[in-house]
């Protein structure tokens, strides 16, 4: 299925969205795919584009002066390019995923390349761990930590502490604005203090309705502030920004 019929119109379809993924997509001539490739980006990323700005101006001015906080979009995913407009006029800040690039054109983002009005993370509450996605793909892992880790040899599993450190300290020292990282993710330092089982840090899954805010910190604040190893291992990481 490449298109979907309209349930107010039935004369009219949409295409479904990520159709290029689908056999029917493959089974088209070259010529048949640019074509559909130009409704599609039409329809996803042009034709509104005008639409939602306005919309977005009409809105979104008003809460980004209602707080002296600073304000960061997650434009991640289908992002058309309204989006964009927006963020640059109000200054909004952008949320930088080294495995979710921007850039269709590299499989991981380059971290010197990050924006300064912008946050750089490792994961958000809907995504897994910096753990659990280490471990999704081992073909991707590997890519990962030769490319961007310039480590040879075979890519360790699980994550090992030493691994995340390495991972962390390049995160910290972007040029994004701000480094913001979940606790789990600051928790895969520690091996003695994660938890055994990192599907155990995930937060929620969006695609299980079962699945949210499931995540509960399984150390009280006091033990925490009492590991000097683990603290100055922070500590010296943070030194790097």
């Amino acid at each position: 299925v490449l298109f979907v019929r309209d349930d107010n119109d039935p004369n009219k379809f949409h295409p479904r969205i990520t159709a290029q993924l689908n056999f029917m997509y493959e089974a088209l001539y070259d010529s048949d795919k640019e074509k559909f490739n130009r409704l599609y980006n039409d329809y996803y990323y042009r034709r509104n584009n005008n639409f939602w700005y306005n919309e977005a101006m009409k809105k979104l001015p008003v809460l980004v002066q209602a707080t002296r906080m600073l304000v960061c979009a997650e434009d991640l995913g289908m992002v058309p390019d309204c989006v964009a407009w927006v963020m640059d006029q109000l200054r909004i800040l952008s949320l930088e995923l080294q495995q979710m690039p921007k850039d269709p054109k590299v499989r991981f983002g380059i971290l010197s390349r990050n924006p300064y009005r912008s946050v750089c993370t490792l994961s958000t509450h809907d995504m897994p761990t910096l753990r659990q996605w280490w471990d999704e793909d081992y073909e991707r892992t590997q890519v990962y930590y030769s490319s961007m880790l310039y480590r040879g040899g075979a890519a360790p599993h699980p994550l090992p502490g030493w691994l995340a450190r390495d991972i962390i300290a390049n995160q910290l020292t972007c040029p994004s604005m701000l480094c913001i990282l979940s606790l789990q993710d600051w928790f895969a330092l520690d091996e003695k203090l994660r938890l055994p089982d990192a599907d155990a840090e995930r937060i929620n899954i969006p695609a299980n309705p079962r699945h949210y805010w499931r995540y509960r910190m399984h150390i009280n604040i006091e033990d925490l502030i009492a590991d000097k190893e683990y603290n100055d291992a922070i500590k010296e990481l943070v030194k790097l920004r």
